[in-house]
């Protein structure tokens, strides 16, 4: 039989060295941009019960989701999404808190990708949830917050926002059962469009399945909104979402994202529990979101807890090339400190001190300084200092 011991399972990866440090890095960049807007930081268990993810609108395939059993044969699933546990944790734990509650998190998730394609089974994801508000303020709030953490680590992405509801009532409009609506809502997200023509040419002309088909194309700057007005005559309710994302467009222009910033209305997420905003993430070199987020109002109400939300996860992993970039190798130390013999225990108090003062110190593991001063060469190590040389002269 053949043996699994010298490789990691498919979708995962060791991470060595300088690519600890650059994740490292970007969590602490991260963290520090939601620490500075007043969120706090909350840690929720790698395992949860199968239940939390079992909701009508979680939309998280169940073949994607690692399960298990427990000692009492109950469904338990590794963590495959953070916004359903921080739900249950804050319709639980959390029930009496003033309102908004503003919760932050930098956590690995496990997904159960069949066809990999390119995309990891785990991965760091760092967020925000801010729970208890609704409307303009609170959106402006944590797409900024997502604008400053995309910043802290890189300036190369591209901002994208669309409106889940624009889609929603869209296809309210439309002779089609649920099911037959998610098919539309999927080929729009991948931006299929013979497939959505195909869907779509099935069902009786009208403006709604016009702005259906034209969904994925509705891509731009300001001017898609004009665009847009056309598909709303007579229809209050799509109007209202149409100028809702148009001033929440405007509010955000104002934040110096110039040309990085575009309104897509074929932004659609695949996650069901959306409501109102959608935003998404691009940085160079990844066709995959770097961060994806929206408003989900309904969630709460499925842990007896309703309340608005609106939140967003970024990719920590898909952030680190950033950082690799600013350093590139692995730190080397600034001193080797090489122990004579009988003099080892001085040599780590020698350690302790100059580690005190900020340096970065290996200890010899040689059994003669030669030896020491030969590896402190080849690794670059600029400073060997020798403990208990006088006794051994």
């Amino acid at each position: 039989m053949k043996r699994f011991n010298k490789v990691t399972p498919e979708g995962t990866k060791d991470i060595l060295f300088e690519e600890c440090l650059a994740r490292r890095e970007v969590s602490r960049r991260l963290a520090q941009v939601f620490q500075m807007r007043g969120y706090n930081e909350v840690i929720t268990p790698g395992i949860e019960y199968y239940d939390v993810f079992d909701a009508a609108d979680a939309a998280i395939p169940q073949y994607e989701m690692y399960k298990s059993t427990d000692n009492k044969g109950r469904l338990i699933v590794f963590r495959p999404d953070l916004t359903l546990p921080i739900a249950r944790l804050t319709a639980t734990r959390l029930q009496s808190m003033e309102k908004p509650v503003r919760l932050y998190y930098n956590q690995p998730v496990y997904r159960n990708r069949k066809d990999l394609s390119g995309r990891s089974d785990e991965s760091m994801q760092a967020g925000i949830e801010l729970l208890g508000a609704a409307g303009l303020r609170a959106d402006i709030e944590v797409i900024a917050a997502a604008v400053d953490a995309l910043s802290a680590c890189t300036e190369r992405f591209r901002f994208e926002i669309g409106n889940a509801r624009f889609f929603r009532l869209l296809a309210d409009e439309l002779p089609i059962s649920d099911d037959r609506r998610e098919d539309i809502r999927m080929t729009i997200e991948s931006k299929n469009y013979a497939a959505l023509g195909d869907m779509l040419d099935g069902l009786e002309p009208s403006l709604y399945t016009e702005a259906i088909r034209k969904l994925p194309r509705l891509f731009g700057g300001a001017e898609v909104f004009a665009e847009a007005e056309r598909f709303c005559v007579g229809h209050p309710a799509l109007s209202e979402t149409l100028n809702y994302t148009r001033t929440l467009y405007g509010a955000l222009a104002a934040l110096g994202l110039g040309d990085r910033l575009m309104v897509d209305f074929g932004l659609v997420q695949r996650n069901d529990y959306y409501t109102g905003v959608v935003f998404s993430a691009y940085a160079e070199h990844y066709g995959d979101a770097i961060l994806m987020g929206g408003r989900y109002d309904n969630l709460l109400q499925q842990f007896d807890a309703p309340m608005p939300a609106i939140g967003f996860a970024a990719d920590v992993d898909r952030l680190c090339p950033a950082c690799l970039a600013e350093s590139a190798a692995v730190p080397v130390p600034d001193v080797l400190v090489h122990a004579h013999p009988g003099a080892e225990a001085r040599a780590q108090l020698c350690i302790r001190a100059l580690t005190a003062e900020g340096r970065r110190c290996e200890s010899s593991v040689f059994e003669t300084a030669q030896a020491a001063r030969e590896y402190a060469a080849r690794r670059g190590i600029p400073e060997v200092v020798e403990i208990g040389l006088e006794e051994n002269a």
